[in-house]
């Protein structure tokens, strides 16, 4: 499949070359699978595979983008010619560059045979054990929503006219589970997931021992006083708080002046023990490729280094505007998209405690599991006000479960107010996180 891509692409330049303007093909083949089981028995089964292209030209400064899953001779100098008409009409723009062809390319361990080896019955039953694990751990477990097993595999093909070929495929496979405790009436929600790179690494017993634990530990819950408390938020907590972050350290929003970082790079922003990084090149996140949706080598990039700001996540647009160069943070979600900066495996860097040191001089407190709507978190100010769950930490000891909690803030102040970081570092998707711990959070409840 990589050599048809790359056969494809060259067909493009070649178009491209004749007609005189600057070009990329950024191709790609995508194969996906996802399974769930309800009561032992499948509910969903679904395969899917798609490839296609997206091409860009530059024409005296102009772009023009164009799409397509067509992939025929025919369709191709379409494209090509389409996208040439469009950059006509689009404003002339100096900082529209294309990543040159001196790249040296990390070698990655991304593919795991055993993902596409293991048979279609297997993966089935992979679903289920989560499913099993789960309805075992305890006996108010009584309502499995869904449990899932999913995998997907990728190559990715970006050549362009500056001499540009870079090519490399990819897979991991995933397991997951909603599911609901119920006791004296009362209903709550667990859920886990766990994404990997390796088959051997998946583990959906684990995954559904741990949705069953969320899950009964939230039983019963109480109200919480206002005021203000040390908290302790679990990793899963603190990667929502870096999907704020991550726009925060945005090239492009800085730019725009749409961070709060903006001018403080070399300035103390977050306390000495917290160290920020974006690394393309960290093989346990599923984030890791040799290369960012432009072509350009991945990197591993120290953002915030014990609390002062380094510096910021570029693509070539934002780059070329400030006279740098790329990061390697030129993302694309498909073939469909033009590249935008983004994050790679975006993590916190893990302390030495144990959650347990974390709480166990705490006189009262707040350990947080659960954040309901970050989205409404603003970048530029800082400012958050969102619902929150827990339990109380009472003479550094855990004791009963909370809800309808709110916890409010500013990220400058949240990010300074940082006293103990966990070693308990966790991924989640493409982004990774230890417990940490909070000197103090303003918490509204009755």
């Amino acid at each position: 499949m990589e050599w048809c891509l790359r056969n494809t692409g060259e067909k493009i330049l070649n178009i491209a070359y004749d007609m005189k303007v600057e070009a990329e093909a950024f191709l790609m083949h995508n194969r996906e699978l996802n399974i769930e089981v309800a009561n032992g028995k499948v509910e969903t089964l679904k395969q899917a595979e798609e490839k296609g292209l997206g091409i860009r030209v530059i024409n005296n400064g102009k772009l023009g983008f164009v799409y397509t899953s067509d992939l025929s001779d025919r369709a191709l100098k379409e494209a090509v010619i389409s996208a040439v008409y469009i950059s006509k009409y689009m404003k002339e723009d100096e900082h529209n560059v294309l990543t040159s062809n001196n790249q040296i390319y990390h070698h990655l361990s991304l593919y795991d045979p055993d993902i596409e080896k293991e048979s279609l019955k297997n993966k089935i039953e992979l679903a289920k054990e989560a499913e099993k694990a789960a309805l075992s751990a305890d006996p108010r477990i009584n309502i499995i929503e869904k449990a899932g097993y999913e995998d997907n595999f990728f190559t990715s093909v970006i050549m362009n006219t500056n001499g540009l070929t870079a090519s490399a495929s990819a897979n991991f496979c995933g397991s997951y589970i909603f599911l609901v405790a119920e006791e004296n009436g009362d209903a709550q929600n667990g859920f886990s997931m766990m994404l990997t790179r390796r088959l051997k690494g998946l583990s959906p017993e684990q995954i559904g021992k741990e949705a069953a634990f969320d899950a009964l530990r939230s039983l019963n819950p109480k109200s919480i006083t206002t005021g203000k408390m040390t908290c302790i938020m679990e990793p899963s907590v603190v990667t929502r708080f870096l999907g704020i972050i991550a726009s925060m350290v945005n090239a492009d929003a800085v730019q725009k002046g749409k961070s709060m970082l903006e001018g403080k790079i070399g300035e103390k922003v977050a306390s000495d023990n917290f160290t920020l990084i974006d690394d393309g090149l960290c093989e346990k996140g599923v984030g890791a490729f040799p290369f960012d949706g432009e072509g350009t080598a991945s990197s591993r990039k120290v953002l915030i280094e014990n609390g002062v700001l380094k510096g910021f996540l570029y693509d070539n647009y934002t780059a070329s505007k400030e006279g740098k160069k790329s990061t390697g943070n030129g993302q694309r979600r498909s073939f469909r998209t033009l590249p935008g900066v983004g994050t790679t495996n975006f993590m916190v860097k893990p302390g030495e405690k144990t959650p347990d040191e974390l709480i166990s001089d705490i006189k009262r407190g707040f350990y947080i599991t659960e954040v309901i709507g970050m989205h409404t978190a603003n970048p530029i100010t800082g400012e958050f006000s969102v619902g929150a769950a827990g339990i109380m930490i009472e003479n550094g000891r855990l004791t009963y479960p909370v809800k309808g909690a709110a916890i409010a803030g500013n990220l400058a102040d949240f990010l300074k107010d940082i006293e103990g970081i966990g070693n308990d570092l966790r991924f989640y998707g493409a982004k990774a996180a230890p417990t940490i711990r909070i000197k103090s959070l303003s918490i509204a409840g009755d």
